[in-house]
């Protein structure tokens, strides 16, 4: 078999168990195999380190699948997948219809995410050697869910580094255009060929319920509500009142719909607005909320972003803030991979200390179980939070 040869000490990621070798760290490759193949890793005194996908074409040439002497065959495949279920059967509720299935490189599946939305299932493949692969993917995913539908999401930009087109479809079964996520006891209405990753954000279904407790009786301001996931939550644990703030019409639309759902329709003000905007006037009029979440798209898609992104977390969480009274909560996240959970924290230290407000940390939120985070690949946590109140 081919083989990549890693110059030295280019083998240290790998043995704290990151799958990815730069094409920097390759001192040569044996063989002439083809961009999606499987080569064997070699460091440079030709000791094994396992087996991985190829491609030339990507910064990151090779990702391992295993680090043993494994055949990344059908067999292998169905084995990751048989393995990732079974820690979601640990981790989950067992009434659980809605959750990621395969989550990439947390899962020793690198490139592959697959969802479940009820009988409806959703894969990315966002590498080479997963799009070579597709077929066989499929092929598991039918024998073991037996889906009603399997719908493609492959349509993200990063697969350009890839050499590859953006793709999305219905590659197997009848998918109506719609379909209901229940989360949590909550009802969603999603497009999984449409809307934004797979169709829902599963990421944060823990931290719904995690803030909702927190919402009875409460005056609740939902900041980027995109389908109102938190507005959803705060209203169905009692919120006397709950304004949820998104820019996107359709987006707006689509919670509209979802408080219908939920028999919540009376009990939130959908405000389609800019979320800056918004916190800068009631700041201007000194509105009050009792919990207020701020769940903001990604600032930072790059490191050179950071800095850009500090400072709108830094505005809004000062604005959010300055409108909670003692006793106030306030429910705020990033889900850039490069805002780190301490670069977060030192954001809201300081903006509580220009709002002249001391708060107190109630929980740390993060990624709902079912996107697990492996300690060594960084790249796996990307969603962190802190629930606060204010003393």
């Amino acid at each position: 078999m081919p083989s990549v040869i890693l110059k030295p000490g280019k083998e240290r990621r790998l043995m704290f168990g990151h799958p990815w070798i730069y094409s920097g760290e390759i001192a040569k490759l044996t063989g002439e195999p083809a961009d999606g193949d499987v080569v064997d890793i070699r460091d440079h005194k030709d000791r094994p380190h396992g087996s991985g996908l190829l491609n030339r074409k990507s910064q990151i040439t090779v990702r391992r699948f295993t680090a043993g002497k494994e055949e990344l065959d059908r067999t292998f495949f169905r084995k990751r997948i048989d393995a990732a279920l079974a820690y979601r059967k640990t981790v989950l509720p067992a009434t659980a219809t809605s959750f990621r299935v395969v989550w990439s490189e947390a899962d020793q599946l690198p490139g592959l995410i697959v969802d479940k939305f009820g009988d409806d299932l959703v894969f990315q493949a966002l590498t080479l050697g997963v799009d070579k692969r597709k077929g066989t993917f499929i092929e598991i995913l039918r024998d073991l869910f037996k889906p009603k539908s399997i719908l493609e999401r492959s349509d993200v930009p990063s697969r350009r580094l890839e050499g590859l087109p953006e793709e999305k479809g219905v590659v197997y079964g009848k998918y109506e255009g719609n379909a209901v996520i229940t989360v949590g006891g909550v009802q969603f209405e999603g497009n999984l060929l449409e809307d934004q990753k797979t169709g829902f954000f599963l990421d944060q279904a823990e931290n719904y319920a995690s803030v909702g407790a927190h919402c009875a009786g409460k005056k609740v301001l939902d900041c980027f509500s995109y389908h109102g996931g938190f507005g959803m939550f705060a209203a169905k644990a009692g919120a006397s009142r709950v304004e949820a703030v998104e820019s996107s019409e359709p987006a707006n639309v689509r919670a509209h719909n979802n408080a219908k759902l939920n028999g919540v329709e009376g009990k939130i003000e959908f405000n389609c607005a800019n979320v800056f905007d918004v916190l800068k006037a009631y700041d201007k009029e000194k509105r009050q909320f009792d919990v207020i979440i701020l769940d903001p798209p990604t600032f930072a898609r790059a490191k050179q972003n950071v800095d850009d992104a500090l400072r709108g977390y830094k505005e809004i969480n000062l604005r959010a803030l300055k409108m909670l009274p003692p006793g106030g909560i306030l429910a705020t996240f990033s889900c850039s991979h490069h805002i780190t959970s301490s670069l977060l924290e030192s954001v809201v230290i300081e903006a509580a200390a220009d709002a002249r407000k001391t708060v107190r940390l109630v929980k740390t939120l993060t990624q709902s179980a079912d996107h697990p985070v492996l300690l060594g690949v960084p790249e796996t946590e990307y969603l962190k939070g802190f629930l606060l109140q204010v003393v």
